[in-house]
């Protein structure tokens, strides 16, 4: 291994450990075919997946192909707005923009209906008493608040419902 020596200027000059800039990443995002579907469905208060023909699995959001087979999928499935939370995260991090009081839970939601579970936050339940299993239902923002986002959808709260039973979430975990 070599060794670094600094130029004779630099000698007895404390180095630098660590600097702090502000970073940003401007994009753009082309949706696509099943995405814009998927959104536009969102508008209006709907949740759609995509069946594939061969495994049979649906996804939401819909991508227009299967991950597991690679065949396209077309069967559009109507998904109603409840789910099980299968994995979730307290987040107790502040961070530059963050818009919710911390803590918060973030977490993978199954809806009933979909083989794939989509991340969303929790709400209107303290974030201890989140857990695994726990029944959940979409809250919409109001009609004229509505964009073609998931952020249409303000969070998931409980149900009220009994916990889902681990076999049937299990493999999304």
């Amino acid at each position: 291994m070599t060794e670094l020596s600094l130029p004779a200027r630099f000698e007895g000059v404390e180095m630098i450990q660590r600097v702090r800039i502000p970073a940003r990443l401007a994009y753009e995002f082309t949706a696509g075919v099943a995405t814009s579907r998927f959104l536009r469905q969102v508008v209006r208060k709907r949740l759609v997946g995509e069946r594939c023909p061969v495994c049979t699995k649906v996804y939401v959001p819909p991508r227009g192909a299967c991950p597991t087979c690679g065949v396209a999928t077309a069967e559009q499935v109507e998904l109603g707005h409840t789910g099980t939370i299968t994995s979730y995260c307290i987040v107790n991090v502040a961070f530059y923009g963050q818009a919710m009081d911390l803590p918060y839970v973030s977490a993978l939601v199954l809806l009933d209906g979909s083989d794939l579970p989509i991340m969303h936050l929790i709400g209107e339940v303290p974030y201890d008493e989140v857990h695994m299993g726990m029944r959940v239902e979409a809250v919409w923002e109001d009609g004229d608040e509505m964009e073609p986002t998931l952020e249409a959808i303000r969070y998931f709260r409980p149900t009220g419902e009994p916990d889902a039973d681990p076999a049937t979430y299990g493999e999304h975990v």
